[in-house]
């Protein structure tokens, strides 16, 4: 079964940098375009980035451009988020999804088919 777990969220201060770590099992990682999502107390899931199969194509939110950087390793079944330059609403949980069709490059939610459990980013001011 399609499994994902992340890690290397922590508490951090603003102005700091983070870098998140997921990685996919029981299926073939380089097949599914890759995105990054967050949500925070009381706000709606936003796709923070997104990646294609290869890494050949970027997607990222408007408050997150310049500051963070996606990327993956397919011989490690890994995806990273590279965040610099963090701001308190930065805090959220971070979560990476796996998806089959080319939507995902839009953040689109809904074209992600499986979901990690999450992990915490929180900054401080």
């Amino acid at each position: 079964q399609v499994q994902l777990v992340e890690s290397g969220g922590t508490s951090v201060q603003a102005g700091g940098s983070l870098r998140l770590s997921c990685v996919g099992s029981g299926y073939t990682f380089s097949t599914r375009y890759m995105g990054w999502f967050r949500q925070a107390p009381g706000k709606r899931r936003e796709g923070v980035a997104a990646i294609s199969t290869r890494g050949l194509s970027t997607n990222y939110a408007d408050s997150v451009k310049g500051r963070f950087t996606i990327s993956r390793d397919n011989a490690k079944n890994t995806v990273y988020l590279q965040m610099n330059s963090l701001k308190p609403e930065d805090t959220a949980t971070y979560y990476c999804a796996a998806s089959r069709t080319f939507g995902a490059l839009a953040r689109d939610e809904t074209s992600f088919d499986n979901w990690g459990q999450g992990t915490q980013v929180t900054v401080s001011s």
